[in-house]
C-alpha cells in the first residue's frame, strides 16, 4: 500500500508539491491571522473538576476577581502615596479602556469612619490628644498665618515648661517649622507634616485614623480584547502614561508597579515570544547543518528541511482549527514536531540514500527506500498516535491538547515523508550516492556489547538501583509563579505583596448562601491551625460603636470652635513682619538662662523670614498651613462618623463582599508564606475539609498537583496499553516487545532520576517530557527491533544508527533551543528534554543491543546490499 502510495507521487511530482504548498499557505495563514495564546494556567483544566466548578462560581458572583489590574503605589509618606492613588483613581475612571476602577481602603469612607476601625483605646487616646491640643488648633484655625503660628508658639512655650514630655513636644514641633522655614529661605518646597506634629513626631501616625503606611492599592477591571496576543497590553500602557502625565513618576518620590492576572499574563506572553523568533532561526541553521552532516547532499537536504516546514505549518493551521488558543503547554508543539517529525524525513532520506548506494536509479531507490523503511515508519508513527492520544481522556486540558495537536502532528509529518518528500526528492534529483552510508568504525562498540551484555545489563540495573532514593524524592512543583521570571515587574511585585499577610494574594475564597451562613462559617475556618484571619463584610464593621461614638461626639461639641473658626482678618505684610521680630525676640528672651538649640534656631528662622520677601513670606506660610487645612479637614470629616452597617456602606465597598444575588464571600489568609508550596498544600486541604466550595490560588495550586499527578499516571497506563498492543500485533511476539519497552521504561526512570539530582523538578511545562520522551523512545526502539528481527547485525555500524545518531541531534537542538528561554517554565522544558533525550539515546545505543543480543537469523548487511544490487 505505500509502495502504490509513493509510486503515485512519482507519477504526479508536481501535482502533490503544489497541493501540500497550497496546504502550506493556508497553515501559515490561519497561523497568522488567527494565532493566539491563552497564558492563564488555571485554564490548562477541565472545567468540570470540582475545584475548577468552585473557581467559575466565585468569578460569577464576583466578577470583578477576574482579570484585574493591580495597581501598587509607593511612596515616601502615606499622604503623597494617598494623594498619588486619588489622583490616578480620578484620571482612570470613565476611561475607555477601563471597565471599573476602584480602591479597596475607600478613601472617602475611612476618613470619614477611620476613628471607628481603630480599637477602643486608641480612639481614646486620640480623642483625648485632640483635646489636649484644643489651645493650639483653636487659635491657628482662628488666624491661620505666620502672625497666628508665632503667637500660639510664643504662648505654648509657657505652657509647655511645667512638662517634661511637652517641653519634649514643643521642641519637636520647633524642629519641624524651623526645618520648613529654612527650606523656604533656601527656595526648595517645604511642608509640614501635621500628622506627625500631633501625633508627637512618630512618622504616618494619623491623629484621625487608623496609621497610614507608604503604600496604595488602586484595581482595575480594563476592557479585555482576546483577539489580541496580549489582551491587557493597551489598558496597562494607557496606566503607565496616565502615571507619568500626572507626576506618579520614581523621580518625584513615587514607584508605580503593575501586577495581578491581567499584567501576569501579558509579561507571561512577553517572556516566552522574548528572543523566540532568533531562537527559531537558529534552531533552524542548525539542524540545517546536522542534516547536511547525515545526507551530504544540498538538494536531499533541501527536500528534508521544505517537508519540514511545510509539515510544521500545517500542522500548526491545524492546531488553530482544532483549539483556537493555544496554551503554555500546547504552544510547544513546534519544538515537538520539529523533534520528532524531522525523525521522519532522515529515516527516509538515509535509507534513500543507502539504496541510491546500492543502483543509481533515483526512483528505484525511493521504492526501495519505501519497501524497507515504510513499516518501520507506521509502526513509529502509530505508537507516537497512541502515546499522544492517550492524554485526550484526561482533565489535564494542556497536556490534552499538545497531545490532540502532536498526534495531528505526526500523522500530517508521516503522510508528507511518505508523500512530498519522495516527489521533492524526484523533482531535486540530487546527485547518485558513491560512498557507503554505514559506520563501519561503530562494528567494534556492537562487538563489545555483544560479548559483554550481561556486564551492560548488570550495570543499567545498578544505576536505576542507587537512583532510587532520588526517584522517591521526586516532586511536582504546581506553583505556577515559579514558572515565571520572578525578575519581571508583575511576578516581583505579586512576591513582594505575598510577604504580608494583609496584602498576600495567595488567599482561599469562600462563597456562603447568607450572611448568617458566613458567620457560622468563619467560626469554622478560624478554628483551623493554618489560618491566619478571615476577612468578610464583618470584617468592615466596627467593634465598640457605641462607646466610640459617644467619644466622638464629645470632640466634635469641643472642637467645635477649632473645627469652624470665626476666622480673623489676614494681616498686611507689615503687621507679619512686626509678628515675627516680636516673637523671635520674645523667645530668645525665654530661654536665655537656660539656652535650647531648638528655641534658638526656630528664633533665628523667623528673623531671617521677617528680613526676606513678601514672597517668600507667603511661601512660608503655605508651607506650614497647607498641611494644617488639609488636616482640619479630615479631623472635620472623622468627627462626622456615623454607625457603620453593611447597609450603609458604599455599594462599591458593599459589592465586593455581597454579590448581587445575595452570596457572601469570605477572603481566608494561610499562617506564614503564602507563596510556599507545603504551606499552601496544608492550607487547602485543611480549607477543603470545612469548606469544599472553596477557591482561589492555594486550592488551584494543590488540586492542579494532583490533577496533573493522575492524569499522567492515566495517561501513562494507557498509552503503554495501547503501545503494548499495537506492538503485539504488529510484532506478534511478546518477548519482542517486551525487549522494546523494557529499555523505554528504564529510560524513563533514569530520566526522572537524574533530574532530581540535577535539582530539576517536575512542573506543568517541563512534565511534558515524559509523553515526548515516550514517543521518541518508541520509535528509535522499534527501529531496532525491526531491524534485528530482520537479522541486521552490528547495529551501532549500521545506517540506520546513522540516521538515529543525526535525528537525535536535530531533536536534541529543538529541545535545547527552549533551554535558552528567558521564560523559566520554558527553560526547565528545555532542560528536562535534554536530560530525558540523553537517557533514550543511551537506552536505544547500548541497553537495547545488550537486551536484544545477536538476532536469530544473522543476515550481513553489505552482503545483502551487494545481493540486492546484483538482482537489479
Amino acid at each position: 500500500m505505500l509502495e502504490k502510495l509513493v509510486a503515485f507521487c512519482l507519477r504526479w511530482p508536481w501535482a502533490v508539491v503544489l497541493l501540500t504548498l497550497a496546504l502550506t499557505g493556508g497553515g501559515v495563514y490561519l497561523t497568522v491571522e488567527r494565532f493566539a495564546i491563552d497564558t492563564d494556567t488555571t485554564n490548562l483544566f477541565s472545567p468540570d473538576m470540582a475545584w475548577r466548578k468552585n473557581q467559575m462560581a466565585l468569578y460569577r458572583a464576583f466578577p470583578q476577581l477576574e482579570n484585574s489590574i493591580v495597581i501598587v503605589i509607593d511612596a515616601q509618606t502615606g499622604e503623597a502615596a494617598d494623594d498619588a492613588a486619588a489622583r490616578l483613581t480620578a484620571d482612570l475612571k470613565g476611561k475607555p479602556l477601563m471597565q471599573r476602577v476602584w480602591r479597596p481602603d475607600d478613601p472617602a469612607f475611612f476618613v470619614k469612619n477611620g476613628l471607628l476601625y481603630l480599637d477602643l483605646k486608641e480612639v481614646q487616646h486620640t480623642v483625648g490628644m485632640l483635646l489636649g491640643q484644643t489651645d493650639v488648633l483653636t487659635p491657628l484655625a482662628e488666624d491661620p498665618t505666620l502672625r497666628g503660628l508665632s503667637n500660639v508658639l510664643v504662648a505654648n512655650q509657657k505652657r509647655a515648661a511645667g512638662s517634661e514630655k511637652a517641653t519634649a513636644m514643643y521642641l519637636s514641633g520647633l524642629d519641624q517649622f524651623s526645618k520648613a522655614f529654612e527650606e523656604t529661605l533656601a527656595g526648595r518646597p517645604a511642608e509640614v507634616d501635621w500628622e506627625k506634629l500631633l501625633s508627637g513626631g512618630k512618622a504616618d501616625a494619623a491623629p484621625v485614623g487608623p496609621p497610614l503606611d507608604k503604600r496604595r492599592v488602586v484595581i482595575v477591571n480594563p476592557v479585555i480584547d482576546f483577539s489580541e496576543l496580549q489582551p491587557g497590553a493597551d489598558a496597562m500602557a494607557f496606566i503607565r502614561t496616565s502615571a507619568e502625565t500626572l507626576g506618579i513618576t520614581k523621580d518625584k518620590g513615587f514607584t508605580v508597579r503593575l501586577t495581578g492576572e491581567v499584567p501576569l499574563a501579558a509579561e507571561e506572553f512577553a517572556t516566552i515570544s522574548e528572543n523566540m523568533a532568533l531562537n527559531t532561526v537558529g534552531t533552524l541553521v542548525v539542524v540545517s547543518l546536522i542534516l547536511f552532516a547525515a545526507l551530504r547532499s544540498p538538494k536531499l537536504i533541501l527536500a528534508v528541511l521544505v517537508t519540514l516546514l511545510a509539515g510544521l505549518a500545517i500542522t500548526s493551521g491545524m492546531g488553530v482549527l482544532l483549539i483556537g488558543r493555544f496554551n503554555l503547554i500546547s504552544v510547544a508543539f513546534a519544538a515537538l514536531f520539529i523533534g520528532l517529525g524531522v525523525d521522519f524525513g532522515i529515516q527516509f532520506a538515509t535509507r534513500y540514500r543507502e539504496e541510491r548506494h546500492g543502483h543509481g536509479d533515483l526512483e528505484r531507490a525511493l521504492m526501495r527506500a519505501t519497501h524497507e523503511i515504510g513499516g518501520s515508519l507506521t509502526l513509529a508513527a502509530v505508537s507516537l498516535l497512541a502515546g499522544f492520544f492517550c492524554f485526550l481522556p484526561t482533565n489535564f486540558l494542556g497536556v490534552a491538547e499538545l497531545g490532540l495537536i502532536a498526534g495531528v502532528g505526526m500523522i500530517i509529518a508521516y503522510f508528507a515523508t511518505l508523500t512530498f518528500l519522495p516527489a521533492a526528492i524526484k523533482l531535486l534529483h540530487p546527485p547518485a550516492e558513491h560512498v557507503p552510508i554505514a559506520t563501519h568504525s561503530l562494528a567494534a562498540v556492537d562487538h563489545w556489547i555483544a560479548h559483554h551484555r550481561a556486564l551492560v545489563l548488570i550495570a543499567t540495573a545498578a544505576v536505576v538501583l542507587a537512583g532510587t532514593p532520588y526517584l522517591m524524592r521526586l516532586r511536582f512543583d504546581s506553583n505556577p509563579m515559579n514558572l515565571r521570571d520572578q525578575k519581571v515587574e508583575s511576578v516581583a511585585t505579586f512576591l513582594d505583596l505575598s510577604r504580608d499577610p494583609k496584602t498576600a494574594p495567595n488567599k482561599i475564597e469562600t462563597l456562603a448562601p447568607s450572611l448568617e451562613a458566613a458567620r457560622e462559617l468563619k467560626q469554622k475556618i478560624l478554628a483551623l491551625p493554618e489560618v491566619d484571619h478571615v476577612d468578610s463584610i464583618d470584617s468592615l464593621i466596627p467593634a465598640d460603636q457605641d462607646e466610640k461614638l459617644a467619644l466622638i461626639e464629645r470632640a466634635s461639641d469641643e472642637l467645635r470652635a477649632a473645627l469652624y473658626p470665626k476666622v480673623k482678618p489676614a494681616p498686611t505684610d507689615a503687621e507679619t513682619v512686626k509678628a515675627l521680630a516680636a516673637a523671635a525676640k520674645s523667645l530668645r528672651a525665654a530661654v536665655a538662662k537656660k539656652p535650647a538649640p531648638q528655641v534658638t534656631r526656630f528664633a533665628a528662622a523667623l528673623e531671617a523670614l521677617a528680613k526676606a520677601s513678601p514672597q517668600t513670606r507667603e511661601k512660608a506660610r503655605a508651607a506650614v498651613f497647607t498641611g494644617f487645612d488639609k488636616m482640619m479637614s479630615q479631623i472635620r470629616d472623622a468627627l462626622k462618623a456615623q454607625r457603620v452597617t453593611p447597609e450603609s456602606m458604599p455599594e462599591e465597598l458593599r459589592s465586593d463582599w455581597i454579590s448581587a444575588t445575595g452570596q457572601v464571600r469570605l477572603e481566608t489568609t494561610p499562617k506564614g508564606d503564602s507563596n510556599n508550596l507545603e504551606v499552601m498544600s496544608r492550607f487547602s486541604e485543611a480549607m477543603l475539609a470545612v469548606a469544599p466550595e472553596s477557591s482561589g490560588a492555594p486550592v488551584i495550586v494543590s488540586e492542579a498537583g494532583k490533577t496533573v499527578t493522575r492524569a499522567f499516571l492515566e495517561a501513562g497506563v494507557f498509552a503503554f496499553v495501547a503501545v503494548f498492543l499495537i506492538l503485539a500485533v504488529a510484532l506478534r511476539n511478546p518477548v519482542d516487545v517486551a525487549l522494546t519497552l523494557g529499555p523505554l521504561v528504564l529510560a524513563g526512570i533514569m530520566s526522572l532520576q537524574a533530574a532530581e539530582m540535577l535539582g530539576v523538578s517536575l512542573n506543568f511545562a517541563n512534565i511534558i517530557a515524559l509523553p515526548l520522551m515516550f514517543g521518541v523512545g518508541v520509535a528509535f526502539h522499534i527501529y531496532y527491533v525491526i531491524a534485528w528481527r530482520k537479522g541486521v547485525v552490528d547495529m551501532l555500524a549500521s545506517s540506520l544508527t546513522r540516521a538515529i545518531f543525526f535525528s537525535s541531534l536535530t531533536t536534541g537542538t529543538a529541545f535545547g533551543s527552549l533551554f535558552l528561554s528567558s521564560h523559566p517554565g520554558t527553560a526547565s522544558m528545555g532542560e528536562f528534554l535534554t536530560i530525558s533525550l540523553f537517557f533514550t539515546l543511551l537506552a536505544a545505543f547500548i541497553i537495547v543491543p545488550a537486551f536484544l543480543g545477536p538476532p536469530k537469523h544473522p543476515v550481513d548487511a553489505d552482503a545483502d546490499a551487494a545481493a540486492r544490487a546484483d538482482a537489479t
